[in-house]
């Protein structure tokens, strides 16, 4: 069945308290996507960002972030006064973009006022909650409490007793990280809870989740930290090996990642019992999954972890079908409920793999037009059935702005394919492009509320390869009208994906 949707992470929502959350805003966009004919949001990674605010390189592949949690029912339940936070500097300055600095030095003191108020131990839902989540959530709150203790440092750089374990159990630590740890499961408590009711919500409307998850783990992670049998660790328990991507047209000396390489033989011996376990818990959260760097199950790209560049990496080979014939165990996994991002340079081995697992696959409408990328396989007159049409990701620019860069001959060349004018207006432009994904034969077409927009390089998300400014864009209040909503129902109407 043909069908369509919207990408808005959760972070570029309009909010009052200088972020994005799962708050009334959330459920208005709800609103939005069933009048507009839409039946998938898609959203960014929801874990708890670290250092470069990447949702990418998360503290844990199993947590959420504290910034999603909506204060607003904080301060309905009782634990937070309105005044304490509307007069708290969140960085809502500027309504278009998020300050993460300004998060990260108010919110956390905020949540930590709720969590002192609350009594949430007492709660049968917390218990539940507890039990639900025990492989993964103690360690990933003692992670956050060491942390804290050690400056924000990142763990490979904590003293030994406490990066390699040694100590018996949370009570050989001080009471103020057992403190901290407490507060690290409160937040998570509250997260599940409000994402939860905020899921049924969407689902209400009609609406299914598209949920995105990095293939790699973040190296300074809880995962990483607690679970060091899961990578290739040397016995110092540190990574003798990186993940990356190597050179290419976009980057002469590659990407250097830094994430840790799985040990494949004993996750193959242990039948992928975390993988199992963390899919699971995505297909909780999510009705849909994304997963990014499909290919690096087929070959991965492994990169000395003492380089300093990619340049002398190698690919390796990855499970293959052995990892998704043992997920597939679990009913939910189908072919329906996976998305391989499989974009870029494909070898026959990727292209098989891909369709051995029988998920949807990735199409970008930009790629067709640009000279540097993988050509023909992105005009969309090539596309088949079973793949996700977008106009861009968030790791592209917007069409506006990208359009705006197009060499003279890849210009000429869109400009030919689609039948602009120097007359062509940038709204019309970018419909176009719209209309082509839309018309194509993708089963899915997923468009970036920024190209609705027809924003510029501003409301960019991500630029790879770059640390600073990104992941900041915010979609600013009252700006999706009656007028858009009515033409994107319009052309999802009239392209049968209604």
């Amino acid at each position: 069945m043909r069908k369509a949707g919207i990408l808005l992470p959760i972070s570029a929502l309009w909010s009052p308290y200088g972020i994005g959350s799962f708050s009334q805003s959330a459920r208005d966009f709800a609103d939005f996507l069933e009048k507009a004919g839409q039946s998938f949001w898609q959203i960014l990674p929801l874990g708890p960002t670290g250092y470069g605010d990447s949702p990418y390189q998360a503290f844990s592949a199993f947590a959420g972030n504290p910034y999603y949690i909506d204060l607003d029912e904080l301060i309905t339940d009782g634990l937070l006064d309105r005044d304490e936070v509307e007069h708290a500097d969140f960085g809502q300055g500027n309504p278009s973009r998020v300050d993460y600095r300004r998060l990260y030095e108010t919110r956390f003191p905020i949540l930590r006022k709720a969590c002192e108020r609350s009594r949430f131990e007492e709660e049968d839902e917390y218990r539940q909650f507890c039990q639900e989540n025990a492989l993964w959530l103690d360690d990933y709150a003692l992670f956050m409490a060491i942390k804290d203790a050690q400056g924000g440092k990142s763990w490979y750089e904590w003293p030994d007793d406490l990066r390699l374990r040694k100590f018996r159990d949370i009570y050989d630590l001080p009471q103020k990280v057992r403190d901290d740890a407490r507060f690290y499961r409160f937040i998570q408590y509250r997260f599940m809870r409000q994402w939860m009711s905020l899921k049924k919500y969407v689902n209400g409307k009609g609406v299914k989740i598209i949920g995105d998850i990095p293939i790699y783990v973040s190296p300074d992670s809880s995962d990483a930290w607690a679970s060091g049998e899961l990578f290739r660790f040397n016995d110092d328990h540190r990574p003798d090996a990186v993940a990356g991507c190597p050179p290419d047209a976009f980057s002469k000396d590659g990407q250097m990642w830094g994430n840790p390489l799985y040990d494949w033989d004993y996750h193959d011996r242990t039948g992928y019992a975390w993988w199992k376990r963390r899919i699971s818990h995505c297909l909780k959260l999510y009705d849909v999954l994304r997963i990014d760097h499909f290919r690096g199950f087929d070959e991965y790209f492994s990169i000395p972890a003492s380089d300093s560049t990619a340049a002398n990496g190698h690919w390796e080979k990855g499970p293959g079908m052995r990892l998704f014939n043992a997920l597939k165990e679990d009913e939910r996994i189908t072919p329906d409920s996976i998305i391989a991002e499989d974009l870029g340079f494909l070898t026959p081995s990727v292209v098989e793999l891909v369709k051995q697992t029988g998920f949807a696959g990735m199409k970008v409408i930009e790629f067709a037009f640009d000279s540097r990328d993988t050509g023909s396989g992105y005009f969309p007159h090539t596309y088949t059935p079973n793949t996700v049409v977008y106009t861009g990701t968030h790791d592209n620019q917007t069409l506006r702005s990208w359009y705006g860069e197009l060499t003279d001959k890849d210009r000429k060349l869109a400009d030919d394919y689609l039948g602009f004018t120097d007359r062509t207006t940038p709204s019309e432009r970018n419909r176009s492009f719209i209309r082509l994904a839309m018309e194509s034969v993708s089963d899915t077409c997923i468009i970036p509320i920024q190209d609705y927009l027809v924003l510029g390089a501003e409301a960019r998300m991500n630029r790879p390869s770059t640390l600073e400014g990104n992941w900041t864009w915010r979609l600013e209040q009252g700006r999706l009208d009656g007028g858009l909503t009515g033409w994107i129902r319009r052309i999802t109407e009239i392209t049968e994906r209604l």
